[in-house]
């Protein structure tokens, strides 16, 4: 499988779950409330879910960017910033959705083979604590890219779920639908 063919389509579903799991919120509850869940996190010293969809946001492009080589487009810096900072400004939901809605615009202009130049290209990862990984375009992919994107991706679930709004599994795997058998689906 390709690294484009892994990554574009994974990174495309969670982040659109992502986006209805927002949009429930905001169903289900009031608009004061739905907004305060942008301040809410799972324990002390955690980020909130403000800053769990901004460095949803921030793994998919870097991904994308790091993988072609190319430099990061300041969304990036202003994405880590905004995370960083959402104690201060936890920004809105219109906020956090139009950070999702950047970054899916951003995976819907990739070529279809934009990540696959070669899996076994070297990768440098320096992480801000002044660590670095040495690692391979598929390693970086496999190992930090996904492992991180949904690490926050499943951490906002976790925040959303705990804060009493109402999702399920099929919510989280919603991207799953199109293959069920019409025949094998409950009746009733």
């Amino acid at each position: 499988m390709s690294l484009t063919k892994l990554l574009v389509p994974t990174y495309t579903q969670m982040l659109g779950a992502l986006s209805s799991w927002l949009k429930k919120a905001q169903e289900q509850m009031p608009e004061a409330d739905a907004e305060a869940l942008l301040s809410a996190r799972l324990a002390p010293g955690m980020f909130p879910l403000s800053t769990q969809v901004r460095f949803a946001c921030v793994q998919a492009q870097e991904g994308i960017f790091r993988l072609q080589g190319k430099p990061f487009p300041k969304t990036v810096d202003e994405l880590l910033a905004e995370g960083r900072n959402a104690d201060e400004k936890p920004g809105s939901i219109a906020d956090s959705q139009a950070r999702i809605d950047e970054t899916l615009a951003l995976l819907d202009d990739l070529a279809p083979d934009a990540l696959d130049e070669e899996a076994d290209k070297p990768i440098e990862h320096k992480l801000p604590n002044g660590m670095i990984l040495d690692l391979t375009a598929e390693q970086y992919a496999r190992d930090w890219s996904l492992a991180q994107f949904y690490f926050h991706i499943m951490t906002a679930y976790s925040i959303l779920r705990s804060e009493k709004v109402a999702l399920g599994k099929a919510d989280y795997v919603a991207h799953m639908f199109p293959y069920i058998r019409p025949e094998t689906l409950p009746k009733g």
